[in-house]
């Protein structure tokens, strides 16, 4: 597994490093190929914060705790992580297999550009190929309301969204002719 730390105004101790490392090596069981990681420290309100995000195969698990020490953000991020895996390994089992064969791009570093009036979260990630199921199983897996992704079987570039109502929606582009 490839980990990168980050940390938010603070520089990292080495020994925290090495935790991380010894603490997300137990979750390498569970991917066929090599992970991209990246864990970022961060200090708020008296409150240590601790982000892990896990990229295999174009397929992200994310989990932020904020505990009062690093070291109980760590568990409880990688109890949370491994919930999310074996969840999404449930759901999906043999297509999660023959898609993690795929090899993918890792996400750009989120990057912030501050204008006037308005602070705008930039993001740029692969764009891979899936279902509107995979798609919204994805959404669930990153706790976000909605999903942009690239239809298998069009290629369009679509969007799916969890609705009020506990349902699910579907946005696709229409072509003129």
């Amino acid at each position: 597994m490839k980990i990168t730390t980050v940390g938010r105004q603070m520089t990292v101790p080495q020994d925290l490093k090495e935790l991380v490392a010894k603490k997300l090596e137990k979750l390498d069981k569970y991917f066929y190929e090599e992970a991209d990681t990246t864990v970022t420290f961060s200090r708020r309100h008296n409150k240590e914060r601790l982000e892990v995000t896990i990229n295999v195969a174009s397929t992200l698990f994310r989990s932020e705790a904020e505990e009062a020490t690093f070291r109980d953000a760590l568990d409880r991020d990688i109890d949370s992580i491994e919930r999310q895996i074996r969840k999404f390994k449930t759901k999906l089992g043999k297509r999660v297999r023959a898609a993690q064969i795929e090899a993918a791009a890792a996400p750009a570093p989120e990057t912030v550009e501050e204008d006037e009036e308005f602070v705008i979260h930039k993001k740029s990630f692969y764009f891979k190929p899936m279902s509107a199921e995979e798609a919204i199983l994805q959404m669930n897996l990153l706790g976000h309301s909605f999903f942009v992704f690239e239809d298998a079987a069009s290629g369009d570039t679509c969007v799916v969204y969890a609705r009020t109502d506990g349902e699910y929606g579907l946005i696709t582009p229409t072509h003129e002719e």
